[in-house]
């Protein structure tokens, strides 16, 4: 294995019917500076788009991800692990009988993540639904790379962008039904949300001591009980017993009013209850410029903060912003970075 200059960044293609293959091939050809960068994807697909889009790179298809990583970089090349897909990709149209390649992407980053072949690992958005039409059940990134490094507790945070100050929003719940959350935040876990929020901040990101806004459930963080009782019970519990380890996490507040200036500037991450309370205000803040992030892994993983769009790809190429990926690869950068500096 060679020594590390850079990091090395494995990408996920994602979805081969959507933007994916289109944003991750651009992002690796225009990012060489910042990473030792190397595609997982249909390698025949890759080097079609490689051609119709007009780099002058060439696709370079190698056996694995450890011959990737005790192989100097030419920067004339794209590296690919080839992952076949089953069927023809149509742009814009899934196919369930591709699915299987497509977590064999995931699976591979993982396992070479896991034995030190490569610093990151960041994913191109794949259609959750496809995936579970073709019989193999999966709920989403997050979750999936949790169950395959044995991890109990991963947590999605995504942030506004890669430089320092940017707006962070981590979540208690993921991919869960509205009617299912309140049931899911127990004290016991939302404090160990805190404590990977905490953990990763200082080791992944470099802040020493970070400060934590925690919001409330409900509507008015409860107003005192009158409308719900899950802010006394359990959030301000969980709070309490962080701030006993010396953490600076404060709340429950309203998310509704959270959101300000005047108080993210003094917080480094907000904990959000669910999906569809932090979520939208990050990314009307910086979609399209912001990364999402899983916490808690034994390994570095990045995302972009938008789906497939397989609208967009069936309209053909060109059409597709790779500003998200771009930014996903430069937060997977700095985490590399910090880490091995921690």
């Amino acid at each position: 294995m060679l020594p590390r200059i850079l990091p090395r960044i494995a990408i996920t293609c994602g979805e081969p019917a959507g933007i994916g293959p289109e944003i991750s091939l651009l992002a690796a050809v225009h990012n060489q500076a910042l990473a030792d960068i190397v595609l997982l994807g249909d390698a025949a697909q890759l080097k079609a788009l490689a051609v119709s889009l007009q780099l002058t790179q060439t696709v370079q298809v190698m056996q694995s991800l450890a011959q990737f990583a005790s192989t100097e970089k030419n920067p004339q090349n794209i590296v690919v692990i080839d992952c076949p897909l089953a069927v023809a990709v149509i742009p814009g149209q899934t196919n369930p009988l591709n699915a299987p390649a497509v977590l064999q992407t995931l699976d591979l980053a993982i396992a070479a993540a896991m034995a030190g072949e490569i610093d990151a690992i960041v994913t191109a958005p794949l259609q959750k639904s496809v995936i579970n039409q073709s019989g193999l059940y999966f709920t989403g990134h997050t979750e999936y790379l949790a169950e395959k490094t044995n991890t109990t507790n991963g947590v999605m945070m995504l942030a506004a962008g890669s430089e320092a100050n940017s707006l962070r929003v981590a979540l208690a719940t993921t991919h869960l039904a509205l009617k299912d959350v309140s049931a899911a935040i127990t004290k016991n876990n939302l404090f160990k949300t805190i404590e990977i929020i905490q953990h990763d901040l200082q080791s992944r990101f470099g802040i020493t001591d970070p400060r934590i806004c925690v919001t409330g459930l409900n509507p008015h963080a409860g107003e005192g009980g009158y409308l719900g009782h899950e802010e006394i019970n359990v959030i301000t519990p969980a709070i309490l017993a962080a701030q006993k380890r010396g953490w600076k996490v404060t709340g429950p507040y309203p998310a509704d009013t959270l959101f300000q200036a005047k108080y993210l500037q003094e917080t480094d991450c907000v904990l959000a209850m669910y999906h569809d309370q932090g979520l939208p205000v990050l990314k009307y803040a910086s979609f399209g410029q912001g990364v999402n992030i899983t916490l808690g892994l034994p390994l570095i993983r990045t995302s972009v903060d938008h789906g497939t769009a397989l609208d967009l790809a069936a309209q053909g190429l060109g059409l597709a912003e790779y500003g998200s990926m771009t930014t996903a690869i430069k937060v997977a950068v700095q985490m590399a970075t910090n880490t091995a500096s921690h």
